[in-house]
């Protein structure tokens, strides 16, 4: 079926050539694109194109073609190229190539024939978590023409007129530049003080250049930038810290390995992905009662070290996890087989990676999360056995809290954790 289809479109047999991601996007005006054709590029006048700046410098980077790229199981290569192409002819259009045929790679890839027609293939791989195809749009929509003219399980092919789907033009110099955008849907959390989203928010700026002598397709994803790090403490002596352990042997229980080594203050800011496991702990310091234990109150997390600020996004409530999160928060027991001389003293639980959004646009702020939990210290009774019961009613809860009161609270707070792009 694939096969067949990318006959359909002509795309080997047209392909010219594909330049590299660069890392700056030139600042321009844009109108809507004018009717193509292979002589527009000298025929455009300034008149035709109002208030665009003067022409600007074009020198995007080679394309570099990396070994994960490239990993992409035999049954799920899309083949790229004219039948026959060579390595250093499948490189120039940034496809991969294993000695014998052409395919593309796991990313996105933009290509321009010289008909003046769009080529995007885009593979689920390109994020973590991986990229919902369908989820795709272009500036003018989803539909046809814009939509995907074929699938497989983990590609998306694109192809459409350069002047089609909300295509804006720009005069360059002596060239012509057809510019469009593609962007993947998400889902929204919203809490009562924030809004959150777990899943991968791509975005691609990708052009067609036309000149006389040559045509390019440039490609700019968008990427956001690291803040400096920074940590909070609690006033107590409590601390919370992650973990960064891994399993190394068969049989090994990643819920466990994980707190077999933390991060230091010199690892922040850690940095992870949409939905990759965080796994929290939190522990009294200087304490050698056992008879006492650790409560976990609230626990949340804020986009800023102030745990007052906002916005903010629930965890733990009242010890247990957050019910209006797709992705429950889960906690880790730690008991006598821990190997811990007071377990009591720890609390520990594991949450999905998340990025904060903008209640306005529902845009992902890409912005970097701490972590904060309420603690107090607890005497276990036969009245109140200091764990939270997650299946109690509400009069339980205020029970409890009730016995709570005379204890010392106190919040304690992780250092920066970063989402990032991977």
């Amino acid at each position: 079926k694939l096969l067949a289809a990318m006959s359909r479109l002509e795309i080997m047999a047209k392909m010219v050539v594909f330049v590299g991601l660069p890392v700056y996007l030139y600042c321009l005006t844009f109108v809507a694109a004018t009717p193509w054709s292979p002589r527009a590029a000298k025929q455009f006048q300034p008149s035709q194109l109002p208030g665009l700046y003067p022409p600007q410098s074009f020198d995007p980077q080679q394309p570099v073609v990396s070994a994960d790229k490239c990993a992409v199981d035999d049954v799920d290569r899309v083949p790229c190229g004219e039948p026959g192409v060579d390595g250093a002819q499948c490189g120039v259009i940034n496809c991969c190539f294993d000695g014998q045929q052409c395919y593309y790679g796991k990313t996105v890839t933009v290509q321009c024939t010289i008909d003046g027609q769009f080529v995007l293939v885009a593979a689920r791989d390109t994020t973590l978590p991986r990229l919902s195809l369908d989820s795709i749009s272009l500036w003018g929509g989803s539909d046809a023409p814009c939509s995907a003219v074929d699938y497989t399980t983990n590609f998306a092919i694109y192809q459409f007129p350069v002047t089609a789907c909300g295509t804006r033009a720009m005069e360059l110099g002596d060239s012509v530049v057809y510019e469009n955008k593609m962007s993947s849907a998400y889902e929204v959390g919203l809490g009562p003080f924030g809004a959150i989203t777990r899943d991968s928010h791509y975005e691609l700026y990708f052009q067609c250049r036309y000149s006389n002598t040559a045509i390019a397709a440039l490609a700019v994803q968008l990427f956001s930038s690291a803040p400096l790090p920074v940590a909070a403490s609690g006033p107590l002596r409590v601390e919370l810290r992650l973990g960064n352990g891994r399993c190394v042997t068969k049989g090994c229980m990643q819920e466990q390995a994980a707190y077999t080594s933390y991060y230091g203050d010199a690892d922040y800011p850690v940095t992870k992905v949409l939905r990759e496991p965080v796994y929290v702990e939190v522990r009294m310091l200087g304490r050698t009662d056992p008879n006492i234990a650790l409560v976990l109150g609230h626990c949340w997390a804020t986009s800023s070290p102030d745990p007052y600020s906002l916005p903010q996004w629930d965890l733990l409530v009242d010890g247990c996890p957050y019910q209006d999160d797709r992705y429950l928060t889960t906690p880790i027991p730690v008991d006598g087989s821990s190997g811990l001389q007071f377990p009591s003293h720890y609390k520990r639980f594991v949450l999905k990676m998340f990025t904060f959004v903008d209640p306005a646009s529902m845009a992902p702020l890409h912005e970097r999360v701490f972590i904060h939990c309420s603690t107090s210290v607890c005497q276990p009774s036969a009245a109140d056995p200091c764990e939270p019961r997650c299946t109690r009613q509400r009069r339980d809860v205020a029970a409890a809290a009730v016995v709570r009161q005379p204890h010392v609270l106190a919040v304690v707070s992780s250092g920066e954790v970063l989402y990032v792009m991977p």
